[in-house]
């Protein structure tokens, strides 16, 4: 789907179709967004041809995983990154490429599944930003899609407490594995933010130098306003991937201290039983001649000795901390 919105002075602003490139192409005071909404591949190469965008970053936009990346042309800035397709609970969300194609006057967006962002950005509200500046558009999108992931982290951040609370009381195989699962998508996302990153740092570098005019100074607050969020969802990724690495942590301590219990009991049984048992092998043998055999009270100081040595044993492991 190919949606348009043309922003003029002297007209209230125009939702439609591909129908309004053309008007856009005859008044040069007028304003235009293009997103490209899981358009075809070949349609779409068309359309960026068309507007003069370079063919590299075409063949960038068009590939289906590529890093979030800015670079800077002479008529445009290409702007790539990853928002998501659908919301779900506790991280599990499916990424989607989007492309920025931003010039003087036009902005085009473009992305194979649909965007949330994008899609809540799309009306007649948006029209301060667009009359702004293509690029006031593109900062205040790429704005709310890091809203989008920061919102998820936030709910994930609850979903964290409460197993943390659970942890402590009974920690088991169960929540060990759904800790670990957490962990790993937290690995993809910190890699996804710390391209974000780079992006944010680059484009308040073509800021700070004036490499282009297709960023002013009025932008200075909206690429610092992304830059702080940017930092704080990858901050944020990062500590919550340090308590999933820590209570993992904490659950093998804890299983291994007592596995270590374990065996500490069953190592002193075993000692106890080792000595009453050769005494016991030793009385048990089929020799004819041995002399306690015929011993009137021989049973019963054998098992006084038995005794004698278990209450020995066993006094002697509390003194040495064992039991």
């Amino acid at each position: 789907m190919i949606k348009c919105m043309l922003i003029s002075p002297s007209a209230p602003v125009k939702i439609g179709g591909q129908e309004l490139v053309s008007e856009w192409q005859q008044d040069e005071n007028t304003v235009l967004w293009i997103d490209l909404d899981k358009v075809e591949k070949s349609q779409e190469k068309e359309i960026l041809t068309q507007f003069g965008c370079h063919p590299l970053a075409i063949l960038d936009a068009q590939r289906e995983r590529h890093p979030p990346k800015v670079e800077l042309f002479s008529d445009f800035i290409f702007l790539l990154y990853r928002g998501f397709v659908a919301k779900e609970n506790h991280l599990t969300f499916e990424h989607v490429q989007i492309s920025m194609f931003i010039g003087q006057r036009v902005l085009i967006t473009g992305h194979p599944e649909s965007s949330i962002a994008i899609n809540a950005l799309f009306n007649a509200t948006s029209e301060k930003y667009l009359a702004r500046s293509p690029i006031h558009l593109a900062l205040k999108i790429f704005h709310s899609s890091c809203g989008n992931y920061l919102q998820q982290l936030f709910d994930f951040e609850q979903n964290l407490e409460k197993i943390e609370d659970q942890f402590q009381v009974s920690g088991n195989d169960k929540m060990m594995r759904e800790i670990t699962s957490h962990r790993s998508r937290l690995v993809k996302i910190r890699r996804t933010f710390n391209y974000h990153v780079t992006v944010g740092n680059t484009l308040n570098s073509y800021l700070e130098d004036d490499e282009t005019s297709l960023i002013t100074d009025k932008e200075i607050h909206s690429v610092n306003d992304l830059r702080e969020r940017l930092d704080r969802l990858l901050s944020l990724s990062q500590m919550y991937y340090d308590i999933c690495g820590d209570l993992i942590n904490g659950y093998m301590s804890v299983t291994s201290h007592q596995l270590n219990a374990t065996m500490r009991v069953l190592t002193v049984i075993t000692a106890l039983f080792v000595p009453l048992t050769f005494l016991a092998g030793i009385y048990g043998m089929n020799f004819e001649y041995i002399p306690e055999l015929k011993f009137e009270h021989g049973y019963f100081t054998l098992l006084g000795v038995m005794s004698v040595i278990s209450v020995g044993l066993i006094v002697w492991f509390k003194k040495k901390r064992w039991l």
